[in-house]
């Protein structure tokens, strides 16, 4: 197996190379329908890598990796897995190429914001909704004794 190859991008201009050494790769059997001798390739794979202790990334990438990709994390260790082809060569393939799609997100830098200020527009139809509103509510009210 080879290392994994992330095209450069925001955050890593020169790209990422993640060493062969550092993948794991796990394969079992595919789930879906089927009888009897169907599906007992074990054509699902599993990628992971320990973000934690890649010597792909440096710190600051590191930081931004492990923030983005929390909710996808155990621990440090980020496992994609693909089982939508037959083929576990392909499910392989599949995998390193999410893998890769991930890296390349997490590791860019975020986007600001760019403060804007609301339209005219906005701001007239925000006023007469409320005047609506408050028209509505006194109409409500009992009404008075004159």
């Amino acid at each position: 197996m080879d290392g994994l190859r992330v095209t450069p991008g925001p955050g890593a201009p020169r790209g990422l190379m993640v060493p062969a050494a550092e993948l794991i790769e796990r394969f079992s059997r595919s789930s879906g329908p089927g009888g009897q001798h169907v599906n007992t390739a074990d054509s699902r794979v599993q990628l992971s890598i320990d973000l934690g202790t890649t010597t792909a990334l440096d710190e600051v990438q590191r930081e931004r990796v492990l923030r983005a990709l929390a909710p996808r994390l155990s621990g440090t260790v980020l496992t994609v897995s693909a089982e939508e082809h037959r083929s576990q060569r392909r499910n392989r393939a599949a995998a390193r190429q999410r893998l890769e799609e991930l890296l390349r997100e997490a590791v860019a830098p975020p986007v600001a914001r760019r403060p804007t200020r609301p339209t005219r527009g906005s701001q007239r139809r925000r006023v007469q909704h409320e005047r609506r509103r408050a028209e509505v509510k006194r109409n409500r009210r009992r009404p008075g004794l004159d």
